[in-house]
């Protein structure tokens, strides 16, 4: 559909270009812009005021000239084609194939700026999502329609970890499969491949689908990516009945672009000079994963973030930590000891845990052996900043006992093969083999019939 086309411009300031406002216009829509030579650059109305639209431009606005330059409106919000045959593609960050095959053949466009799930239409999340990964199943247990970020830093393995999780994610006892949809924002070109060879040698790629905006593409792209990734997760989980991983990366990358962008506007910068409404912006996005009444599907959540300076008190992670339920955070210091997957266990929390283990679900013991660990690897930290101060050799028999508890849970238990996909049980079976370690009577979050129905006999642990 060709719209009014209007010419010339009243300014051009970085990625933002300001024009004159015609009737019927509104917020969020398409608009091209055509410099001299009638090359079209692609861009979309952020601001409006009683005479000029605020325009930006998804690209450089090298070369725009404000007298030659013309500007048409499209009368249409950005859009999204959808249909069979999105699974095992690979679009840009505006949902543009990068992959050299041809665009869809659907007639179905849907628009980008979909809306948080309304809270009544929502099912409560109850069904546990088994990752293969201890530290994540034991004790920080993923549900089926959760928001669960990752909490990294520069340098840490959060890339692999969420290629394994991709790779391993099933649902416990259903034959119902996951497909996954991938979207990188600001990642590195040898980044993006490493998903994609990850997802081609395990199989898996024909149930991706990417949206990849690179760092070398312009930032204002990165706003868009993570609508257009939501908006063919909902096509799949709510139009095909299809139960839907989504792993959003780097999220830090698309706040910088917030930032970029309401710096240019002019706006009132809030804390460490992010937008006001960075809480808003990001609830938009997480807010549209979960389980809606009368649907089969779902769409579940692991956004990626990593904190600058490795600080937990940053606006992106304290923000996001508000949205979400919970967070997976990931240990420098695990990491650098040769921990993998370097999750830290006391700061990462699953909100919904409690409601997707025990019997029927997982295991009967799982909550008190989750909790047990949880508590003995938590005095074991104290243990050994006490042992700092005194040294070791004058510690107490039991205060040895759990320092042994502690490094057997980080090489054992929170450690494990990159392509290693344990099962429940065989976590479950590790945690209770781990605490046999531990004196019976330091067991004090545990019922005694589960301590004698499934901690493991002397003669069973030699």
């Amino acid at each position: 559909m060709k719209g009014v086309e209007y010419k010339g411009l009243n300014s051009v300031d970085g990625p933002i270009v300001v024009v004159k406002r015609s009737e019927n216009i509104f917020y969020n829509e398409i608009v091209y812009i055509r410099d001299r030579n009638g090359d079209k650059k692609t861009g979309r109305i952020i601001d409006l005021n009683e005479d000029t639209a605020i325009v930006q431009i998804f690209g450089t606005t090298t070369g725009l000239d404000l007298n030659e330059t013309s500007v048409e409106f499209l009368d249409e919000p950005m859009e999204l084609r959808v249909g069979e045959g999105l699974l095992g593609r690979i679009f840009n960050g505006l949902g543009e194939p990068i992959d050299g095959l041809p665009p869809i053949v659907s007639s179905e466009k849907v628009d980008v700026n979909g809306m948080p799930m309304n809270p009544f239409a929502r099912v409560y999340p109850r069904d546990f999502i088994q990752t293969g990964i201890s530290s994540i199943d034991g004790m920080n247990t993923l549900i089926r329609g959760q928001k669960l970020p990752i909490f990294s830093g520069n340098g840490l393995p959060h890339n692999r970890l969420a290629a394994q999780i991709i790779r391993q994610a099933k649902i416990r006892n259903s034959d119902e499969q996951f497909v996954m949809v991938f979207a990188g924002m600001g990642i590195k070109y040898d980044q993006a491949q490493f998903f994609i060879n990850s997802f081609e040698e395990s199989g898996v790629l024909s149930k991706v689908v990417m949206f990849q905006s690179l760092a070398d593409a312009p930032s204002i792209e990165r706003i868009i990516t993570p609508r257009c990734a939501l908006t063919a997760a909902e096509y799949l989980a709510f139009k095909k009945g299809m139960h839907v991983l989504v792993v959003m990366t780097d999220m830090t990358n698309y706040c910088e672009a917030l930032r970029e962008i309401s710096t240019t506007r002019g706006e009132v910068p809030g804390r460490k000079g992010y937008p006001g409404y960075l809480y808003s912006d990001l609830a938009e996005l997480y807010e549209r994963a979960g389980k809606v009444k009368g649907s089969n599907g779902s769409i579940t959540q692991i956004p990626i973030l990593t904190m600058p300076n490795d600080d937990i008190s940053h606006p992106i992670p304290d923000l996001t930590g508000y949205i979400t339920e919970g967070q997976i955070v990931l240990s420098r210091e695990l990491s650098q000891s040769g921990v993998y997957p370097p999750v830290s266990a006391l700061p990462s929390l699953s909100r919904l845990m409690k409601d997707g283990i025990g019997d029927g679900m997982t295991r009967e013991d799982h909550s008190s052996v989750s909790s047990q660990l949880f508590a003995s690897y938590s005095k074991v930290k104290s243990i050994r900043s006490l042992a700092a101060i005194i040294g070791e050799e004058e510690l107490s028999s039991v205060d040895k006992q759990y320092l042994a508890f502690g490094d057997a849970i980080e090489s054992q238990f929170f450690s494990q093969g990159e392509y290693e996909n344990r099962s429940i049980e065989e976590t479950l079976d590790l945690g209770w083999k781990l605490l046999k370690l531990l004196p019976q009577n330091e067991l004090y979050r545990i019922k005694p019939e589960f301590i004698e129905k499934y901690l493991p006999k002397d003669e069973e642990q030699n």
